[in-house]
Order: C-alpha cells, then structure tokens, then sequence
C-alpha cells in the first residue's frame, strides 16, 4: 500500500474523516456536477458520474443531495461553473505531489495550494515535474481474512486485474482503469467484501521519510485536502506505519 492510502486508512480509523462530513459532501457534490457536465447525467455511460455517485453513496449522502448534483451538471439547474486544474509540486524530502482541483475561482486555489506548500517546506512547481511519477489505476481492497491468496488470486485475475498483493491485514488489487468495473464486479459477485475501491493515481515510487520531513509532509496533506477547492491529493512518501500512527494520534 502507498504511503498516501496507509495514511487515508489510519485517518479514517481513528474517526477524523467524520469531523469533515460537511466539507466531503461538498467536495463530492462539486465531482458530481463536473462528471454529469462533461459525460451527461446517465452514470451507467459516464464512468466518472458513476465513480462519483458511488463514492457518495458510501459516505451516505442523501439520494435528493445526489440528483440535485447530476441536474446542476446536466443544466437542469442553476449552479456555479468549476473549472478543473491539475497542480504539481515537491514536499520535503523531495515527495512528489499531485492536487486535483474543482473551483469557481483559480486565483483563490492557487493562492491556497502555495501557502501550503510554502508553509511546509515544500514548492509549487510548473506543470509535468512530477505527474510522468503517478499512473492512473483501479484501486481496490479486501480484507486479508476473506479470502487465501489462492482464492483471492483466481477471482481478481480472472475478473481482469493486474495485480494482487498482500499488505497488512489487507488483499491490493490493482486494474487499469478500464477494467476497474468488471474486476469490482467479479470480486463482488464471488462474496469477497471490499473495504475500499477507487480509480486513483498510484505512485510508480517512493520516496522515504521520516522525522521532522514525516511530519511536513502529513501537515502538508492535510492542509491541502482541508481546501474547498482541493478534490484530490496523491503524494509518493513513504513513511513507517507506527510513525504514521503516533502522528495521527
């Protein structure tokens, strides 16, 4: 697992993504606007709108919230314009960054991605410094006690994944993005539950870590998804998971 995912999981373990409920129901209405404007508001034909809504289902967002969402994007109603922009930067100890961003205002996200990169010994840099060092891909995880490797090995590559491993008390199952469905669907359909399941973009790297460093970079994550304008933000650090743990604490 990414360092980045390891420590999106210790977060939500621990109950902070709960405290953000309002800021992720925004940040996800924002995804679904955008995803029904540019692909339409069937998300059964637009794969973003359908990743989108699923990702608000699971954070159980009312079904009204959701259908208001896919009218504003598909011109039923009124609702702002956003704009989508991708920044790139280094961290300290040289981590690649990548924030994805939604807003109706660039000078105001981009004035907020710089302060926190600034603040945290980090850069904002131009465009293409460090996203040739990200892939895009399916994500997915079960639970290392649903299934042996065998078991878990036959279904996901069978489905058409790329990948499997083992990490912590976890399966990682990997896709190229556009079997990401049909893999999901077969790990489903053979019982095996998922903890989590995401198109993403997984680091081809990483770079290692720790002390004061461990604790810009994290502060720097955190700064930069707690902006209204931030949709995501992928990193390539490596840090050790027990530090991780004792930081989030």
């Amino acid at each position: 697992m990414s360092g980045h995912n390891k420590w999106s999981t210790i977060k939500h373990k621990k109950g902070k993504a709960d405290a953000k409920r309002g800021k992720i129901f925004s940040k996800l209405v924002k995804e679904i606007t955008v995803a029904a404007r540019l692909g339409g508001g069937d998300p059964e034909g637009n794969a973003r709108l359908r990743q989108a809504i699923d990702k608000a289902k699971a954070e159980s967002m009312p079904k009204d919230n959701i259908e208001r969402a896919v009218k504003k994007g598909t011109g039923e109603s009124g609702g702002a314009q956003y704009e989508e922009i991708q920044y790139e930067g280094r961290g300290p100890g040289g981590v690649a960054v990548l924030v994805g961003v939604l807003t109706d205002n660039r000078n105001r996200a981009v004035a907020e991605i710089r302060h926190a990169f600034t603040k945290n010994n980090g850069t904002l840099e131009k465009t293409g410094s460090v996203s040739y060092l990200f892939e895009a891909k399916g994500y997915l995880t079960v639970p290392l006690s649903a299934a042996d490797e065998d078991r878990i090995m036959e279904v996901a590559l069978e489905a058409g994944a790329e990948d499997i491993q083992a990490s912590g008390d976890q399966w990682e199952v990997t896709t190229a993005p556009a079997d990401f469905y049909a893999v999901r669907e077969g790990l489903e359909k053979a019982g095996l539950p998922l903890d989590s399941s995401d198109l993403t973009m997984i680091a081809k790297g990483s770079v290692k870590v720790e002390g004061k460093q461990a604790e810009q970079i994290l502060r720097l994550v955190e700064m930069l998804e707690d902006s209204d304008d931030v949709q995501n933000v992928y990193a390539n650090f490596d840090i050790d998971e027990a530090e991780m743990e004792r930081l989030a604490g």
